[in-house]
């Protein structure tokens, strides 16, 4: 919503200067790409929570450039950074959430931890388009500021979590780890479960310190002896699910909805930033669906269901914003409607399948 804020552009100088919104925008996943890059190095010396901290640090600085920005330059180094913070803490987050979670809880927190990113995102748009009502750079700069309250969270609340217990064991600190098992099970360090789980990530670790490959190895698939175990196959699949989640279009569609609907379809300012905060609760409602139905369902199915399902919307809007686009055709405001309702079920398809 910030991006079609008149004040916003007028003062970035950003009007009618499409390709300059356009990296801007973008600028600020190529800062998480290399912050996500950077907690390979920063994870293991740091520990999972000053990472987490570490990376809050560096989001807030990003986030005061971007809100006292009065020109392009300073809103460009303002993504950036804010970008490496956040992809710090986005690829921490998760390996700390796996680490002190059973396991038959996981798959149900992953989707859970992304439900939360989109109801960030509902509220930034809501935020966003009641702040539109109000005139001057508060309409841009309070939506922006309105960060901080999460960041004041994770200041407040994340020292006083438990640290992993498998970094803990790793640095030798196993009676602070044995401690962290029994609390997450609502035990005691005697409990035969407790000492049976710090047994197993006691030798994980040894294991995997006496059969350490290089990163060299590690990407060409060969490990010693224990080469041949497809290693590039399974990186490649991982990470490629994560790719295919941002190429689906699902980041750009948001950052720019509000924009299509103006531009492409017809709608006013205020309507389309209101269709946008109505779709990211529709989006939100139904990314619920994957919380009871995830193990049950599986992954795979979900997500390659889910594909389909956005492939076909998109198609249909591609199709619909070209007769929208024809002049002189004479039921360009009834294929809008149908297009808006297709952006819609786009988020639904989304948000069921791909939150695991």
């Amino acid at each position: 919503g910030v991006i079609v804020t008149p004040d916003f552009l007028n003062t970035l100088k950003l009007n009618n200067n499409t390709s300059l919104v356009g990296t801007v925008t973008a600028l600020y996943d190529i800062g998480c790409f290399f912050g996500a890059i950077a907690a390979f190095g920063l994870g293991e010396p740091l520990g999972r929570k000053k990472t987490i901290l570490l990376g809050t640090t560096i989001m807030s600085i990003g986030a005061i450039l971007q809100i006292s920005a009065f020109s392009v330059a300073q809103m460009i180094v303002g993504r950036i950074v804010a970008g490496i913070g956040n992809g710090i803490n986005t690829a921490t987050a998760p390996v700390w959430q796996g680490e002190t979670s059973k396991a038959a809880w996981r798959g149900k927190l992953i989707v859970i931890e992304m439900i939360m990113n989109i109801a960030g995102f509902s509220l930034s748009n809501w935020m966003t388009y009641g702040f539109s009502f109000v005139p001057g750079p508060i309409s841009w700069r309070f939506p922006l500021a309105f960060q901080f309250i999460f960041i004041f969270i994770l200041y407040g609340t994340v020292p006083w979590l438990p640290e992993s217990p498998r970094w803990l064991i790793a640095r030798g600190r196993v009676d602070e780890a044995n401690q962290i098992l029994a609390d997450l099970e609502a035990s005691d360090i005697h409990d035969p479960y407790v000492i049976t789980e710090s047994k197993e990530i006691q030798w994980a670790v040894e294991y995997e310190r006496e059969n350490s490959v290089r990163w060299r190895d590690l990407l060409r698939g060969k490990t010693g002896n224990q080469g041949g175990t497809c290693t590039v196959r399974r990186l490649v699949l991982g990470m490629g699910t994560q790719a295919m989640q941002q190429l689906s279009g699902i980041n750009v569609t948001s950052y720019y909805l509000p924009t299509v609907l103006i531009e492409s379809v017809g709608l006013s300012n205020s309507m389309a930033r209101l269709l946008a905060a109505c779709n990211s609760v529709s989006y939100l409602l139904f990314s619920l669906i994957g919380i009871p139905n995830v193990e049950r369902w599986g992954r795979r199915k979900m997500m390659m269901y889910a594909a389909a399902g956005q492939c076909f919307c998109y198609l249909v809007i591609t199709v619909c914003i070209r007769y929208t686009e024809l002049p002189g055709y004479a039921h360009k405001d009834e294929i809008a409607k149908a297009s808006i309702a297709f952006f819609f079920l786009y988020y639904v398809f989304f948000g069921i399948g791909w939150q695991g």
